[in-house]
């Protein structure tokens, strides 16, 4: 969130288009006239990482001449990204920081900001105006509002809203299937529909969330106009899948202070970022799309062996990186990552979760944690622990849990996994203890905090926890996977960390 001071800046020491063009030779700006971009994206979801990730490659095409993939970006809740950026006319510094080094460029590609609860009519006009091609979305998992068993979740309340007030949608569901009903009623071709959030499959998952949501649609309106709109979600819009890595820390004071001095203006909300960056994305875009393979975009005719590996390595050794950290009172990735028994865990994390991922897909996963243990090493991200511990109850499940399961269905012990799981438990009980109140948040909070107050069992918790997740839901092998992540929780709470990887022969050097 912008800081106060910054926001109470003066337009004429702001950046802007008028101020960038004195901005210091060393600092990229858009090389492209703005004023001749169209818009032909519309990104849900415009956070820290979009600005890093997706709006700096249609950047790059847009300095390449294809000005006809701009950016209108949509807050689906906070109106804190718009007030910051809509005085600079959209433009923002992106840093891309190593441990020696930083990078600036302003980034142009974002021509407008929509806060849907404040205008959900703009946000649907720009989503079928017929130059909206592509629908991007970063919304975070949490947001596409599944059920344990990972339908979608029709008792939610802003579903239920949706489904009910057609013209002023909450959701992305919401959103996407009135404007995809309005093209379809105005002969408009359907835009493509591109996921970019850390979800298995995750254009097959929206497809069949959306789908699900215009089947209740279609059954609340019976034959009035727009009945049969599931078959045409199902049979006529695009999903391509994607798999997106980029590591975004928060920006802090700090970095806006130090950006300011390095351009000469201030910059309400710079994005720092490292100089890895890839996007893996599958080619399936009916109405056209960037030449972002010209850019480094990997595009491909199956993502999911680039998908499982991420997930399984980069995210999963993340999270545990975040909750072991947390419990060990390392406030950044960096700073955990040092911590030589938790770089010995991960290591073996990785070992157990490797041969889980496809084996003829040609990954080389060698080169690929030894990239990641460079940029988990990279000093100048300062990257949260509490950060990347949000919402663990939405992010376990394809980080941790699936890999879990299947070493379990293979006959091999996952224990290094299922510590992963007792370690986010463990961190959720410590809150209000021994790390604050709202360090980190997760949807299931509110139950979380009851099933604690009960005093149960460990192996009884770990069960109610599983199961209100929806980890194992289901799955043959639930029970097993909770006898190993009790067994942890019980070392966690008898001896912190460092009893939990003592059990696992992982010494820390102060036992």
């Amino acid at each position: 969130m912008p800081s106060d001071q910054t926001s109470r800046a003066t337009t004429s020491n702001r950046l802007s288009s008028k101020t960038a063009r004195a901005l210091p030779a060393s600092i990229a700006t858009p090389s492209y006239d703005r004023s001749s971009v169209v818009p032909g994206i519309v990104h849900l979801g415009v956070g820290a990482f979009h600005r890093a990730h997706q709006a700096a490659y249609v950047d790059d095409c847009l300095a390449a001449g294809e000005t006809g993939w701009g950016i209108t970006g949509v807050s689906l809740r906070s109106a804190d990204t718009r007030d910051a950026l809509t005085p600079q006319d959209g433009l923002y510094t992106l840093a891309i920081r190593s441990s020696g080094t930083e990078k600036l460029q302003v980034i142009g590609s974002i021509g407008a900001m929509l806060v849907a609860p404040e205008d959900p009519g703009a946000v649907l006009a720009a989503l079928i105006d017929p130059r909206t091609r592509i629908v991007t979305l970063t919304i975070t998992e949490k947001a596409y509002l599944r059920a344990a068993g990972g339908r979608l979740d029709a008792a939610h309340l802003d579903i239920v809203h949706d489904l009910a007030n057609r013209e002023m949608p909450k959701t992305a569901h919401g959103f996407l299937i009135e404007a995809l009903a309005r093209r379809r009623a105005a002969g408009t071709p359907p835009f493509t529909v591109l996921c970019c959030d850390n979800l298995p499959a995750n254009g097959a998952t929206l497809h069949r969330l959306l789908t699900e949501f215009a089947e209740l649609r279609d059954t609340r309106l019976g034959t009035e106009g727009d009945a049969g709109l599931a078959k045409h979600i199902a049979d006529a819009v695009a999903f391509p899948s994607s798999m997106v890595d980029r590591i975004v820390p928060a920006t802090t004071d700090a970095d806006r202070a130090r950006i300011a001095e390095e351009l000469g203006v201030e910059d309400a909300w710079p994005v720092m970022t490292e100089p890895f960056c890839q996007w893996v994305v599958e080619d399936n875009f009916p109405e056209g799309r960037p030449a972002w393979e010209q850019f480094g975009v990997t595009m491909v005719d199956d993502v999911r062996p680039f998908e499982d590996m991420k997930l399984r390595l980069l995210n999963g050794s993340h999270s545990a990186i975040a909750y072991l950290g947390l419990l060990s009172g390392h406030a950044t990735v960096d700073r955990a990552f040092a911590d030589p028994a938790i770089r010995a865990f991960v290591d073996a994390l990785w070992a157990e979760a490797i041969p889980t991922l496809p084996k003829d897909a040609g990954l080389d996963t060698a080169s690929y944690t030894a990239e990641l243990a460079e940029r988990f090493s990279n000093t100048a991200l300062a990257h949260r622990t509490a950060q990347i511990a949000n919402d663990g109850s939405q992010k376990l499940p394809q980080r941790i849990v699936a890999s879990a399961l299947e070493c379990i269905e293979t006959g091999s012990v996952p224990e290094h996994l299922t510590l992963v799981i007792a370690a986010w438990i463990a961190a959720c009980e410590a809150r209000g203890k021994t790390l604050p109140e709202s360090h980190f948040t997760d949807p299931f909070d509110v139950p979380l905090a009851a099933l604690f107050e009960r005093s149960l069992l460990t192996e009884a918790m770990v069960a109610a926890v599983v199961d209100l997740a929806g980890f194992a839901k289901g799955h043959t092998e639930r029970q097993t996977l909770i006898e190993f992540t009790s067994a942890h929780l019980v070392h966690l709470r008898q001896g912190g960390v460092a009893l939990a990887l003592a059990a696992l022969g992982i010494r820390s050097e102060q036992s």
